[in-house]
């Protein structure tokens, strides 16, 4: 192998002026995990919905994990700006977001309110990192998880308002 071809993705270290890198970083990596499991819920969702309010689940399911997908890399991107490596497991995905699945079928409606728990759940989690980059003197961060939390508390209320159907 060439020696390009031996280059190991590393840490390093960042002079930014954001007080403790690593701990930002983890909160964007549950960021992240969160973001992968709705984007894997939410397309399940869109494969899966039937009756009535299909057409409506089906079109919106697909605009929000799309544009979902799209901010995986921007979250991942902002953990290497940080110096950290982003992660690289699907176990680590699963280990560290608070979205879980469902096993059985569910209506449309039970799909979309079960969705939108999570985005809840999610939010709540964006909101506790929105606090800690203020802290930390990390403006960057902390705009991208206003972003994110904006993201999905209108996806939560979408949801419910389909739901109510």
């Amino acid at each position: 192998m060439t020696s390009a071809l031996n280059v190991v993705p590393e840490k390093s270290d960042v002079s930014t002026g954001v007080g403790d890198t690593e701990a930002m970083a983890r909160g964007l990596e549950n960021m992240l995990a969160d973001t992968y499991r709705l984007i894997f819920k939410t397309h399940a969702i869109h494969w899966n919905v039937e009756g009535p309010m299909f057409f409506s689940v089906h079109n919106l399911t697909e605009e929000q994990y799309s544009e979902m997908f799209e901010a995986a890399d921007v979250i991942a991107e902002r953990i290497r700006a940080l110096g950290e490596l982003a992660p690289a497991s699907l176990q680590s995905i699963v280990a560290n977001s608070v979205v879980q699945d469902k096993e059985d079928p569910q209506s449309a409606g039970e799909m979309c309110e079960d969705l939108a728990a999570d985005h809840e759940r999610v939010a709540h989690r964006m909101h506790a990192v929105i606090k800690v980059a203020g802290g930390h003197g990390d403006p960057v961060t902390e705009d991208l998880a206003v972003a994110r939390a904006t993201f999905h508390e209108k996806a939560a209320w979408m949801l419910r308002s389909i739901s109510k159907s």
